[in-house]
């Protein structure tokens, strides 16, 4: 198969560009390529063509354009900001990674992001909503098509924005195809104590299909036809969790983009290679092992998660 099929359509990906410092029990890096478009974007080239829409400042490394460009990414949507800086993080995980602590954060050029889709973007068939602001979330939406024209709608989101603008992220849900949301967020933002009491809640508010993410432990899908579980791939190198749920998104709507379909057998699919993708993101700091791990990695681990579950 190869990385990118030709029938594959293309796949548009919205959200934050970051430069970070990442400080882990271990070790620690600066100046990172980060932000959720980042890791989804290239995590999505892997599958299709890949549309990214974003935005830095004049002390945007070259270095950095140059990891998009070898992933092929178009950067029509790309705003750059002569006068601005880049946003920045800085945060440092806990003993153990359980949980993190955000030491600086500067919003800079990301303060007064609005994303504008250029022309060219406007049919992109396969749209990935990062975990930015749900009014900026809606934005997006607002300048899609509908009708028979409206693209499938993936939307990730944050558990700052179900604490400070709840309602708007539930008008968002009923908008999109697809919510991808991590464990403690479900819990959050539906009330329940059950995951799968809060998978099906989550649909009962609008999205058709929604994927919960647990971490080490896996992340299941809640669909119309059925419940999918799929667990963690065995990763035994861990140096930095940053942007592997990102990874995740962005592997998911790429794979979706790349068979044309969003059917349950397509999603069950989807959610292994996304899977495979974000363990290997955790290998390394920033998208440094994302990036060089290739094709064959990634397909390696698709069938690797596929013979743990198989009887």
């Amino acid at each position: 198969m190869p990385t990118v099929p030709r029938s594959a359509r293309p796949c548009l990906i919205i959200g934050s560009i970051a430069i970070d410092r990442v400080a882990t029990p271990f070790a620690q890096s600066d100046n990172l390529l980060g932000g959720a478009a980042s890791y989804a974007a290239i995590a999505a080239s892997y599958f299709a063509p890949t549309r990214l829409v974003g935005i830095v400042g004049a002390d945007f490394p070259p270095a950095f354009l140059r990891r998009y460009r070898k992933h092929g990414l178009d950067l029509a949507g790309l705003q750059i900001d002569p006068q601005g800086q880049t946003f920045y993080w800085s945060g440092k995980y806990r003993d153990h990674f359980e949980g993190r602590d955000t030491l600086e954060i500067r919003l800079n050029v990301f303060e007064r992001f609005s994303p504008v889709l250029p022309p060219a973007y406007v049919d992109t068939p396969f749209v990935m909503l990062g975990a930015i602001q749900p009014a900026l979330q809606h934005h997006v939406v607002d300048q899609l098509p509908g009708g028979r024209r409206r693209p499938f709608i993936l939307a990730d989101t944050f558990d700052l924005w179900i604490h400070t603008t709840k309602a708007e992220l539930l008008r968002l849900l009923r908008r999109i195809d697809l919510f991808v949301i991590n464990e403690e967020e479900a819990l959050l933002l539906t009330g329940e104590r059950n995951l799968i009491l809060a998978g099906r809640a989550l649909r009962r508010l609008g999205p058709r299909a929604v994927v919960i993410k647990k971490g080490a432990h896996g992340s299941m899908l809640f669909h119309p036809d059925g419940i999918f579980a799929v667990p963690a791939y065995p990763v035994t190198k861990f140096v930095d969790p940053t942007g592997a749920g990102d990874s995740y998104a962005g592997a998911l709507t790429g794979y979706l983009a790349s068979v044309n379909r969003t059917d349950f057998a397509a999603l069950k699919k989807a959610v292994v290679y996304a899977t495979a993708v974000s363990s290997l993101t955790v290998e390394s700091f920033s998208v440094n092992r994302l990036s060089s791990a290739g094709w064959s990695t990634i397909d390696r681990r698709f069938r690797e998660i596929i013979a743990l579950t198989r009887l």
